[in-house]
């Protein structure tokens, strides 16, 4: 996902913390022309642009945004209880907008219906467990922010564990729920596929991916403990 483009630069702590706990990579801009000098190759995903401190500032970086030849969408305003009225006749300048204060995780919920909304930017579908993400429209997986060189099925193999962390499975509930019940090899194939992912999992990750003695794997830590 391309960064949004957020304002002011410096953002207030509280929308950058925000914007960081919903995993939105972000770039602040200070004025109208540095949206330009700042922008990514393939364009601004969309803007957060927070209005209470300078509203002038923001509301005339908002027109800059909408002239341009692909009018930057989806853009939030985040603004005051005062600033309500000042909405009336700028809604053409924004697709939505908070008020301040904002609950939590509102930020993050008007962002995903904007994108939703729109088509842009939206985030891809991630399953993550500690160091590891495994991203799930792109067959990409990343060890402590590294991508890993996964053969199809070792993917499909970490995917399964890495979306059920703590629960065992048997060799042969493995085979069945990842090489499909038509696939006729042997458990022997489960505890190969195994190896290799320890293997790259590397030496600091590897007890990830735990042996239950005469049972099966469990990836991660159970609640119940050791």
């Amino acid at each position: 996902m391309e960064p949004l483009l957020a304002y002011p630069d410096p953002l207030p702590p509280n929308v950058a913390m925000a914007l960081d706990n919903a995993g939105y990579p972000w770039k602040s801009v200070s004025n109208t022309e540095s949206v330009d000098s700042h922008e990514p190759e393939d364009g601004w995903s969309g803007a957060a642009i927070w209005a209470i401190d300078d509203p002038e500032g923001a509301f005339s970086l908002c027109r800059e945004l909408r002239k341009r030849d692909m009018p930057l969408r989806p853009l939030l305003l985040m603004v005051s209880p005062e600033q309500l009225r000042e909405l009336e006749l700028r809604e053409d300048l924004f697709d939505d907008f908070c008020v301040s204060p904002m609950q939590a995780g509102e930020l993050e919920a008007r962002l995903q219906h904007l994108f939703w909304r729109t088509g842009r930017g939206l985030r891809p579908e991630l399953v993550e467990y500690g160091p590891l993400a495994l991203n799930l429209e792109t067959y990409q997986a990343v060890l402590n922010g590294k991508p890993m060189d996964l053969t199809f099925m070792e993917y499909e193999l970490l995917k399964f564990l890495v979306s059920h962390p703590g629960k065992v499975f048997t060799r042969e509930t493995l085979l069945s729920r990842v090489w499909g019940y038509e696939y006729f090899g042997g458990a022997r194939t489960v505890d190969v596929h195994v190896r290799r992912l320890r293997a790259k999992l590397g030496e600091e990750n590897a007890h990830l991916i735990d042996t239950v003695r005469s049972v099966g794997y469990r990836f991660g830590e159970t609640r119940w403990g050791r």
